[in-house]
């Protein structure tokens, strides 16, 4: 797989996924409220799980802090806004086009 990387945008609302430092794909995200606000930092993507559906939508991946990733939601309307307890949420058919493009031990960069 190519040498791809993730960098969050918090303030933007946007992930932006790229290739060989070339972005090849920018999504809007939602992020951590207020009192649980998306921690900034550089981590790896841990785990990789396929859901069938529900809070997390179809697909979640761990970052290496625990207790946050990048996933789904079931409620499509939150993306866009600080509404999460700190993690990425997307809509289901970006994180599952994301899913694939990306490995454990990928890069994720996340700030303001």
């Amino acid at each position: 797989m190519p040498n791809r990387s993730i960098v969050i945008h918090t303030a933007r609302r946007r992930l932006e996924l790229f290739e060989e430092n070339r972005l090849i794909q920018h999504y809007p995200i939602a992020i951590g409220k207020g009192a649980t606000p998306t921690p900034h930092g550089r981590y790896t993507i841990a785990t990789k799980t396929i859901y069938p559906g529900g809070l997390f939508g179809s697909r979640w991946m761990g970052l290496s802090i625990p207790h946050y990733g990048i996933h789904g939601t079931n409620n499509p309307t939150s993306i866009g806004q600080a509404v999460s307890k700190g993690c990425i949420r997307m809509h289901n058919y970006d994180v599952e086009h994301l899913f694939q493009r990306v490995e454990i031990g990928t890069t994720v960069i996340i700030q303001s």
